[in-house]
């Protein structure tokens, strides 16, 4: 029998507020544990909460980005369950009146445009953090209860881990763009649950689905996915049942294993918020919100193509984060190579971000920087080779590209004549390479070419190097 996977997805993604949710205590990450809190978001005795309206705002923001309907009216409840991180026992989140509902966002898979549903989008506080690492055992930051999140709720329309990363991919740039979000992984602003069933390929009946929580990177989210659906099918074939459950994911070990039984709706006990208003936000608010979303990744992604002439493959890598695209940008504005600059954004930069722990957010040189070099490749200053030593320099903050060629004495060899005076020795010390190129062999200029890179430290201009290599050996052929 042939399998088929289902995966549905929750996204969870901190808004980029100041504020918490229901109070003024600040959401920066990172401060001494338990720092940021008050009564409110403590849930003490008696406290009320004040909705934050530019939490509406960012959640609004998000779902018209991600194609959804907003509606003009919706509440607030609390969810009931055990949370020993969120010292009130309840979450205040939305139920059955969401925010937004019904988007969509189309992915790229295998060349083919493939639609995702979402089903909703709702505005909900985070909790806290367990620290297990202490000798005293698990301790609680609650600097995070009431942290403000929009949760993304997929229809399971996902066939698979590779869909669920390009799936959680896009809506991670779109989040990005919007700025409602940073989307740290690193951070936990962006964590994904998946929900995985297999069912017979054919069948329309939804098979028991698992749930894996809080995956916080790309490849988490693959191996999970891969992992549990790959479990799923062993036990079908085994002839067992699937346990409906939480079940938690070990990156290290690359296993999942159960935690919990699944919960159902109906065993949160939701019941409206008693403390809050509904939300009310009329046609004129959402459009406003409207007018401020920039330019979104597939937008800029065609006008790259349009504009810039890039191919397709370039446009995506480049508008893949909004720093990025930003950088490209900035840069071609000066120098007016599109293609060179996407070659680099797309090879080398990233290779040394990633070697130093870096992102383009700390890049440690600017756009224009970044021109300066390009323009010195096309103005012959220096060659290619060289200019990747220039770029490790750059990374190693030893000044702008002028200053590091100049520094390095790297500028590329421009004197004819003592150019061609080394190139005259290596033909007279390579007469194998010119009688192999008398007999037809031309690959034999790349030997020579190379030898006088070699003797030049790269420094030797290519194309003038290739000119004068012809022209010796074709003296030498014929003397």
């Amino acid at each position: 029998m042939e399998y088929e996977v289902v995966v549905g997805m929750e996204i969870h993604a901190e808004l980029l507020t100041n504020t918490k949710i229901f109070c003024s205590c600040p959401t920066k990450f990172g401060d001494p544990e338990n720092t940021h809190t008050c009564p409110v978001c403590l849930g003490m005795p008696g406290v009320l909460p004040v909705l934050n309206k530019a939490v509406v705002h960012y959640a609004v923001r998000a779902g018209l980005a991600l194609n959804c309907k907003i509606a003009n009216f919706s509440k607030m409840d609390r969810k009931n369950y055990f949370y020993p991180d969120l010292p009130k026992a309840y979450q205040t989140s939305q139920y059955d009146r969401p925010l937004c509902l019904g988007g969509t966002v189309n992915i790229n898979v295998n060349g083919k445009t493939k639609p995702i549903g979402i089903t909703r989008i709702h505005i909900e506080e985070d909790a806290g953090k367990l620290l297990h690492e202490s000798s005293d055992g698990t301790l609680v930051d609650v600097n995070r209860c009431g942290v403000p999140l929009i949760e993304i709720v997929s229809e399971p329309d996902i066939r698979g881990p590779e869909e669920a990363r390009i799936f959680a991919e896009k809506v991670r740039n779109t989040l990005e763009y919007t700025g409602v979000s940073d989307c740290k992984m690193e951070e936990g602003s962006i964590r994904f649950d998946v929900n995985v069933s297999v069912r017979e390929k054919g069948s329309e009946k939804l098979g028991t689905r698992t749930e894996m929580k809080n995956l916080n990177s790309f490849r988490a989210l693959e191996r999970a996915i891969k992992y549990e659906s790959k479990r799923q099918i062993i036990e079908l074939k085994k002839g067992h049942s699937i346990i409906q459950e939480t079940r938690k994911w070990d990156d290290v070990k690359g296993i999942s294993s159960a935690m919990r039984s699944k919960e159902d709706a109906q065993d949160y006990r939701y019941f409206p918020e008693p403390d809050l208003v509904p939300i009310v936000i009329s046609d004129d608010e959402i459009e406003k919100e409207k007018s401020k979303l920039p330019e979104m990744p597939e937008a800029k992604k065609e006008r790259y193509m349009a504009e810039y002439n890039l191919p397709e493959y370039d446009a995506n890598l480049i508008t893949s984060t909004k720093e990025t695209a930003r950088f490209f940008e900035s840069t071609v504005n000066i120098c007016n190579h599109p293609k060179q600059v996407a070659n680099w954004l797309m090879v080398d930069i990233p290779a040394h971000l990633k070697e130093k722990d870096l992102t383009m957010d700390t890049i440690p040189f600017s756009p224009e920087e970044l021109a300066e070099l390009i323009n010195l490749i096309q103005d012959g200053t220096i060659s290619g080779k060289i200019a990747k030593s220039v770029m490790e320099k750059m990374f190693d903050g030893e000044g702008t590209p002028k200053e590091i060629v100049k520094k390095n004495n790297w500028a590329q060899m421009q004197d004819t004549g003592e150019l061609k005076s080394i190139i005259e020795k290596i033909v007279q010390d390579n007469p194998k390479s010119v009688s192999d190129i008398a007999a037809g062999n031309k690959k034999a200029y790349g030997f020579l070419t190379g030898q006088v890179m070699k003797a030049t430290k790269g420094k030797a201009n290519p194309q003038l190097a290739n000119k004068i290599i012809r022209e010796v050996v074709s003296k030498k052929i014929n003397e």
